[in-house]
């Protein structure tokens, strides 16, 4: 939690933990982003001690619980606590009413002895509300190839372009202008509903790629439609 506070994502921010507390220490593209930021890194190494200390721990639990046993013919007590605690952890761990709460815990201790501005990006863009942030690579074939962005038009569609990684040359651009053309090799940034990104990187250029697009913006803007008649409802009932 406190990695996917700093910045990513819930599935990066899992895997990278687990093999810090893990000791595996897998070399990655995302292992040099945690290496190379001081927050991530502070994170990362306390997971590592936590968990040497952890599997010392554990094995020496488990051999006083053996050796429990070989004296006393019941179930030794260590053992019990061993299981009984096992439990408990394994139950907060799962526990999303635990998660918010430390959460908040956590961005607060982020931002007091980091000194970094953190947010929970996961619940500021509704991650797990049907949205995401994903990557695209652009093909020759694709609809979005050798068009600007205002030509794509994609914010009708419900679909918003954060920024474009160009590999020649190699930059980055951030939040791009409406005039900036999309051509083969960039990867996009993008932000929008699941199923609609996976609709858009699916489409190709031609007229079945035309109407796919008016359709999604039909549909987009019947979403809005619905989103805008339930919040009229909530402020009624209120």
């Amino acid at each position: 939690m406190a990695l996917m506070l700093t910045g990513l994502s819930r599935e990066s921010a899992k895997f990278q933990a687990r093999s810090a507390f893990s000791g595996v220490g897998f070399t990655t593209g995302e292992a040099e982003s945690i290496v190379n930021h001081p927050v991530r890194r502070r994170i990362v190494m306390i997971l590592m001690l936590a968990g040497n200390v952890g599997v010392a721990t554990v094995v020496a639990t488990i051999m006083i619980s053996f050796l429990d046993l070989r004296r006393s013919e019941g179930v030794p007590y260590s053992l019990v606590v061993l299981l009984i605690g096992l439990t408990a952890l394994w139950i907060a761990a799962a526990s999303r009413w635990v998660e918010r709460r430390l959460n908040k815990v956590i961005a607060w201790a982020l931002r007091r002895f980091a000194r970094l501005d953190v947010r929970d990006y996961v619940a500021l863009l509704n991650l797990q509300e049907g949205y995401a942030v994903t990557e695209m690579k652009i093909e020759a074939s694709d609809w979005l190839a050798n068009n600007t962005l205002v030509e794509l038009n994609l914010p009708q569609e419900g679909i918003l372009v954060l920024g474009i990684d160009r590999i020649d040359p190699d930059v980055y651009i951030g939040a791009p202008r409406a005039r900036t053309e999309v051509l083969p090799g960039d990867n996009l940034v993008m932000y929008g509903r699941i199923d609609r990104l996976e609709e858009l990187t699916r489409r190709r250029k031609g007229r079945r790629g035309d109407a796919a697009h008016r359709e999604a913006i039909n549909e987009h803007y019947e979403t809005l439609a619905e989103q805008e008649s339930q919040a009229s409802g909530q402020r009624q009932e209120k």
